[in-house]
């Protein structure tokens, strides 16, 4: 019985990890095969950077919109149609990417791609939250993370070893042998029993008409934003950063982003384990916020260092970073039942978008501050916000989470 038990509650975990893993795998993908892909189908050097731009972009959006979509629909329909339906989308696309002919057909499938991806993460780890007992939540969404991030290191190696359309086929195969095993997986007890309740389900726009839950809301995702100016800015700039710090050697932004990627799995399962262990999310997530502002701290300090050096202060950026699960897991704890898969699918995607104002103000103070002094006054905002709304979040890690917001 004891076994049957936990064979039940580890099938959500793996599946859902190999979902993520899937997920992150075609999230990246194009940013691998960019230049690639777009010389292939015709364009400049000027061209490749324009509608390299553009596509990025057009994921983005797809990614906002459909963590307001998926999340409603997780909330009225189960978690489940959510994981069913995303990852068909998101495959699909992924799939005919590798038939493009013009790069408008190219933007149009990243954008339907971005909406199928945005589904995977919140859903998955609201239904985890949900079945698992409260004192292994932690450790559930831990090793959904962990594993989900290597899908870059799976994105870099397939594209240097395969054409970039068949790099892209690969995922779409992926996503749709994943869908088989979804069927093994039942919906969350918490989601069904509360079906039939006279209360409002999925209403996304309650987060803003309510006080308490805007602010709520407000503070999950601005915990969050220090992760992807590290990620969006440090890592993803590191070719500029690196000539600033006159570094020895040249930096490739690519190898920059896996190193940190496995710093971000790494730091995941570290993190996760710490707040099992302290029996606080909060404890847990102060450590390595506080840890990671030292390490940007270093990175800016690096002048005249090897490149290996440089990567290894990428790598340790990518594991004080790795607080993903446990900033996912916090925002999921903070809602009730009927409206948590709202939140834990948007949250995560609005914090992504939190790279268009942090690179754009970074790009915006470049001109006048340079790159690194524009970067540390970015870094030092986004830090203090982090810590000051981390403060005023309450804790979660010993709450009961079958409940509702009235």
């Amino acid at each position: 019985m004891i076994t049957t038990m936990r064979q039940v509650l580890a099938l959500p975990v793996i599946v859902i990890a190999m979902g993520y893993f899937v997920d992150i795998y075609d999230l990246i993908l194009f940013g691998v095969v960019r230049v690639q892909s777009l010389t292939e189908l015709g364009l400049d050097k000027d061209g490749v950077m324009y509608w390299g731009s553009i596509i990025l972009n057009m994921q983005m959006i797809g990614m906002l919109l459909g963590g307001i979509l998926w999340g409603i629909l997780g909330d009225k329909r189960g978690r489940m149609s959510v994981l069913f339906a995303s990852i068909i989308l998101y495959s699909v696309a992924n799939t005919l990417n590798a038939f493009v002919t013009s790069v408008e057909q190219y933007a149009f499938l990243r954008l339907i791609a971005g909406i199928g991806l945005a589904g995977e993460l919140g859903a998955g780890v609201t239904l985890v939250a949900e079945i698992l007992p409260k004192h292994l939540r932690g450790y559930g969404v831990m090793a959904i993370a962990a594993f989900g991030v290597l899908g870059v290191v799976a994105a870099n190696i397939v594209a240097t070893h395969f054409d970039w359309r068949n790099a892209y086929i690969f995922g779409g195969v992926l996503g749709f042998a994943l869908l088989f095993l979804r069927f093994k997986v039942r919906e969350s007890d918490m989601f069904t029993h509360h079906v039939s309740d006279d209360v409002k389900r999925g209403d996304f726009f309650s987060l803003f008409r309510r006080k308490a839950l805007f602010t709520k809301y407000l503070k999950a995702i601005i915990i969050g934003v220090p992760l992807w100016y590290v990620v969006g800015v440090l890592v993803m700039f590191s070719p500029e950063f690196a000539i600033e710090l006159a570094i020895d050697g040249k930096v490739s932004a690519g190898e920059a982003l896996m190193y940190c990627y496995i710093g971000l799995s790494v730091g995941d399962l570290a993190s996760g384990f710490l707040s099992q262990k302290l029996k606080s999310r909060k404890k847990a997530y102060f450590i390595f916020l506080i840890i990671s502002a030292f390490t940007v701290v270093y990175y800016y300090t690096l002048h005249g260092a090897s490149v290996t050096q440089f990567y290894v202060a990428v790598f340790l950026l990518g594991f004080f970073c790795g607080y993903w699960a446990l900033f996912i897991t916090m925002a999921a704890e903070q809602f009730g039942t009927n409206i948590r898969a709202t939140v834990a699918t948007t949250v995560p995607n609005f914090v992504r978008g939190s790279v268009v104002p942090v690179t754009s103000s970074f790009m915006l103070l470049k001109g006048s501050l340079g790159v690194l002094g524009a970067g540390a006054v970015v870094g030092t905002v986004v830090f203090v916000l982090g810590f000051v709304m981390l403060y005023l979040t309450r804790e979660t890690f010993h709450e009961d989470l079958d409940y509702i917001e009235a």
